[in-house]
C-alpha cells in the first residue's frame, strides 16, 4: 500500500477533520509516513482564513514537489473549496484537489491519484446535510466532537461561509453516540467544536442549550465549548452552564472588535456595550472563568480613536487572554473594497493588544494562585518526566509524579506551586 504524509492547517475543526482523514486512510491499509520524504502522497488540509494562509498553502505544496518531485500532492480544506476566490493561486503542482465536502470521503478519490490529475469541488452551498464522520480512535486526552459546520452569518471580512457553506447541525443522537464511544475509551473531557456552534440546531428548531441538556445526562465528566458569538450567550444558557458540574468555565468569545463603528462595518450584530454586559455576567456567574477572545485590528476605516475604543474596552472587560491578528484582505468580500489601513499601523496595533493580553493573562494566573482546582492529567514528557495537565478553567501546567499511569485521570490540587506552559 502507499504511504501518506498529512498536514492540517488552521482551526480546531480542520485539525479534527485531518485526524478523521488520517484514521480513515489507516483503516484502509495506507501507511502513515514519519516524514514527507518517506511519503508517496502529501495531503495538505488547508486553511484560507487570511491571505497568509493562502501563501502558506502555495509555499508548502511547492516545497513538497521540490523536496520529492515524484510525490503526489492532494490539496483539500478551505483553500481548495474557495479556489474561485484566489485568482492568482497556482494549482499546477497539485495532483488532486478536494473540496471540504469531498475530503470527508477521501478514499473515493485518492485511489486514482497515480493515473491522472483530478479536481473535485462541488458548490458548498448545495450541501444541506451534516457529514457525520467522527474520530473512532482518538489518541488525545481531550477529544473534540464536531457538532456543527458552516455559518449563516455574512461578516463583511469573512471568506469562511464560502469555504464551509451554510450552517448544518449534527443530530443529538449522533453526538451522544460519539460521547458514549469516547467514554468507553477512558476519555474524561470533550470539546464541542464547529464553525459556528451557536447556530447548532437551527434546522431542527432547537438551540445549543437543548444539546447541552442532553450532554449533561451522559457520564462524561467534563466538556468545553468552542468559540461562541457574544449575542448567543443569553441569560438562560449562562444560568444553565453556571449550575453545571460538568461544564468547564472556559469561554472563547468571537468579539473581533469592541468599537461600535467597526462592529457595524464588520456586519456584526451587537454593540460593544452589549458585549461588555455579557462579559460582566460571566465574571459574576462563574468562579474565575477563563475568558478569551478574538480581536481583529486595522480593519478598513478603523481610525486611531476607533482602535483606542476597542483597547480601553478590552482593559475594562478583564479578559484572561486575547487572540489578536491584523485584518487580512479576502478577495470578493465587502471589506476588500473598503478604505484600507497601512500594514505598519496594523502591526503596531497588533503589538499593543498582544502586550495587553500578556498582562491580562498574568493577572488571571495570579487570581488563581492558592485556589483548589480539578485538573485533567495529559501526557508525560519523556524529556522532563513531568506530566502536562489542564484545569477546568483552562490553566495549563506541569506536575511531577512518579506514577506512570496518571494519563487520562482527574485530580484535585492546590495551585500554589506549579510550572506553567
Amino acid at each position: 500500500m502507499k504511504s501518506f504524509y498529512l498536514k492540517s492547517l488552521g482551526c480546531k475543526q480542520n485539525q479534527l477533520e485531518g485526524q478523521i482523514i488520517e484514521n480513515e486512510l489507516l483503516s484502509l491499509g495506507y501507511i502513515k509516513a514519519k516524514t514527507l520524504k518517506e511519503a508517496d502522497i502529501y495531503i495538505l488540509n488547508s486553511c484560507s482564513v487570511t491571505s497568509h494562509s493562502d501563501s502558506q498553502v502555495n509555499y508548502l505544496l511547492k516545497q513538497a514537489k521540490r523536496l520529492k518531485p515524484e510525490i503526489k500532492t492532494v490539496l483539500t480544506g478551505c483553500n481548495a473549496q474557495t479556489y474561485k476566490q484566489h485568482e492568482n493561486f497556482d494549482y499546477s503542482d497539485i495532483d488532486l484537489v478536494l473540496g471540504n465536502s469531498e475530503k470527508m470521503n477521501i478514499e473515493k478519490y485518492i485511489q486514482n491519484i497515480f493515473q491522472e490529475k483530478s479536481f473535485y469541488v462541488k458548490d458548498i452551498f448545495e450541501v444541506k446535510e451534516f457529514e457525520n464522520k467522527f474520530l473512532k480512535k482518538p489518541n488525545t486526552t481531550r477529544v473534540s466532537i464536531k457538532i456543527q459546520d458552516g455559518c449563516n452569518n455574512r461578516c463583511s471580512y469573512c471568506i469562511i461561509p464560502y469555504a464551509r457553506g451554510n450552517s448544518r447541525s449534527n443530530s443529538i443522537e449522533n453526538v451522544l453516540e460519539q460521547i458514549r464511544l469516547v467514554e468507553k475509551q477512558n476519555i474524561k473531557e470533550i470539546v464541542l467544536t464547529g464553525i459556528h456552534i451557536g447556530q447548532w440546531g437551527l434546522e431542527f428548531n432547537k438551540t445549543l442549550l437543548d444539546l447541552l441538556k442532553e450532554i449533561e445526562k451522559t457520564n462524561i465528566p467534563r466538556y468545553r465549548l468552542g468559540s461562541l458569538y457574544i449575542n448567543e450567550l443569553d441569560d438562560e444558557i449562562i444560568e444553565f452552564l453556571s449550575n453545571s458540574k460538568k461544564f468547564c468555565p472556559h469561554f472563547h468569545l468571537s468579539l473581533q472588535s469592541l468599537c461600535d463603528k467597526t462592529l457595524n462595518n464588520m456586519n456584526r450584530k451587537y454593540s460593544a456595550q452589549e458585549a461588555l454586559d455579557v462579559i460582566e455576567k460571566l465574571h459574576k456567574k462563574f468562579n474565575l472563568p477563563y475568558l478569551g477572545c478574538d480581536i481583529i485590528v486595522g480593519f478598513p476605516q478603523e481610525t486611531e480613536e476607533d482602535f483606542q475604543e476597542t483597547y480601553q474596552n478590552l482593559k475594562k472587560a478583564k479578559l484572561s487572554s486575547i487572540h489578536c491578528f491584523p485584518y487580512s484582505k479576502r478577495e470578493k468580500t465587502p471589506a476588500f473594497y473598503m478604505e484600507q489601513i497601512k500594514d505598519e499601523i496594523k502591526t503596531k496595533r497588533t503589538k499593543k493588544i498582544l502586550e495587553l493580553s500578556e498582562i491580562l493573562h498574568k493577572e488571571f494566573l495570579e487570581k488563581n494562585k492558592n485556589t483548589t482546582q480539578e485538573i485533567l492529567i495529559e501526557k508525560k514528557s519523556a524529556k522532563t518526566g513531568l506530566y502536562s495537565a489542564v484545569t477546568k478553567n483552562y490553566i495549563k501546567l506541569y506536575i511531577k509524579s512518579e506514577d506512570e499511569n496518571l494519563r487520562h485521570s482527574l485530580r484535585t490540587i492546590e495551585l500554589n506551586q506549579f510550572d506553567l506552559y
